[in-house]
């Protein structure tokens, strides 16, 4: 199916950004909410990002002005009985997310594909309050929208072939990197960076280093951000969530460290509440290292060093549980993480440049230490004990001659 025309449901900056993408490949997009403010501020944040353009010499501003009209904004549903697509994001409930889609059904025309931007919920969840399953699918962005080239896109256990392929071809007229993944908690991305971000937390209640001494050996290990920058970035109350539900679908890997529940229940949320993992403004007490004592006391855990290791190899690992799982193959895991986290290289071909034994040895240390966190893969201790060590041996989770 050809789209023609789309809508974007959920408004404020994401809503705005989306929108922005759309109306530069060239296609007509409907934003709609319920509160004229979100509105407001979808507008200006589409406005921004095309003046940003002028200002860079990249476009004109009758161009601009072209483009701006393709976007209309309004609080009701008119005019979607001719959208072809419509991606929803709204806030991240379940209760929310189905009651919307209840509306689009009796809103939009029966072929339009109804496409979820949310992060971590349950694709088939959300089409079970649809008449049309097979045209519920997962449209994940990543933020900022009009930037990050990155697409996920997740079908749910009814959606249809015809459904997917339409999806990925319209991520790709809009310029992205379309990534198929299979349905699970977290997807792929934020599957993969949950143990980077958590690990780091754990690092920093037991005393092992400070957040800018941890942000600075991730970015000169080749993250283009550390963990606790793209936490406080992300909002530590999305984190938090994100983190309580990934737990609850691999278990002890993704035990949240106890520092986050703190920082959560005292609302110290990142940029946005003027204080996380780093201070945005003045800041009210408890202070972090307030909390960081409390940890310490509650949990009597303290560490003396730490390498970035502990951080890049549960990511690692997690890439290789996923591929185990066939959420996504190798090349397309690879591309995921850079095009959506800004590895310089995927955390596969890191293995492999690493060396699969060297991996495993790591992690069976750190598994002596920490615990649970760091078990193995079981595909990597199959891959080690066949000798397919990476690069070194010629073949690991590539092949090389």
């Amino acid at each position: 199916m050809y789209i023609f025309k789309a809508a974007v449901v959920g408004a404020g900056a994401m809503g705005g950004s989306i929108a922005q993408v759309i109306s530069y490949s060239g296609l007509p997009v409907v934003v709609k909410d319920i509160d004229q403010h979100a509105l407001d501020l979808a507008r200006e944040k589409a406005e921004s990002i095309y003046q940003d353009r002028v200002r860079k010499g990249k476009m004109g501003a009758s161009e601009v002005a072209s483009k701006m009209a393709l976007i209309s904004y309004q609080l009701d549903y008119e005019g979607f009985d001719d959208v072809d697509i419509v991606i929803e994001a709204v806030p991240e409930k379940m209760s929310i997310k189905q009651a919307v889609y209840k509306e689009l059904d009796a809103a939009c025309h029966p072929g339009a594909i109804f496409a979820s931007n949310t992060s971590a919920l349950s694709i088939s969840e959300m089409a079970a309050a649809t008449k049309r399953p097979n045209k519920m699918i997962g449209m994940h962005f990543f933020n900022p929208a009009n930037v990050m080239k990155l697409v996920e896109v997740i079908p749910g256990s009814q959606t249809d072939a015809e459904t997917v392929q339409d999806v990925v071809s319209f991520s790709q007229d809009l310029r992205k990197i379309p990534v198929v993944v299979k349905e699970c908690a977290g997807f792929l991305v934020n599957r993969l960076l949950g143990p980077y971000l958590n690990e780091a937390a754990y690092a920093l209640q037991e005393g092992a280093a400070t957040a800018n001494q941890i942000d600075g050996q991730a970015t000169g290990a080749g993250m283009p951000m550390g963990p606790f920058m793209l936490a406080d970035m992300l909002g530590l109350d999305v984190c938090y969530d994100a983190a309580g539900t990934m737990y609850k679908a691999y278990g002890e890997r993704f035990r949240p460290a106890e520092i986050m529940g703190k920082l959560y229940q005292h609302r110290k949320l990142g940029q946005k509440s003027g204080a996380g993992f780093y201070t945005y403004s003045d800041e009210t007490p408890p202070s972090l290292e307030d909390l960081i004592t409390e940890v310490q006391r509650e949990t009597n855990l303290l560490t003396s060093d730490f390498a970035v290791d502990r951080i890049i190899l549960p990511m690692v690992n997690e890439a290789i549980y996923a591929l185990q799982e066939q959420v996504a193959g190798i090349g397309d895991i690879n591309t995921a993480m850079m095009a959506g986290a800004g590895m310089r290289v995927g955390p596969l071909a890191l293995a492999d440049e690493r060396g699969l034994d060297e991996i495993l040895s790591r992690l069976e240390a750190y598994e002596q230490q920490f615990g649970a966190r760091f078990t193995p893969a079981p595909l990597l201790r199959e891959k080690v004990a066949a000798g397919e060590l990476g690069k070194k041996s010629g073949k690991g989770f590539q092949e090389y001659s």
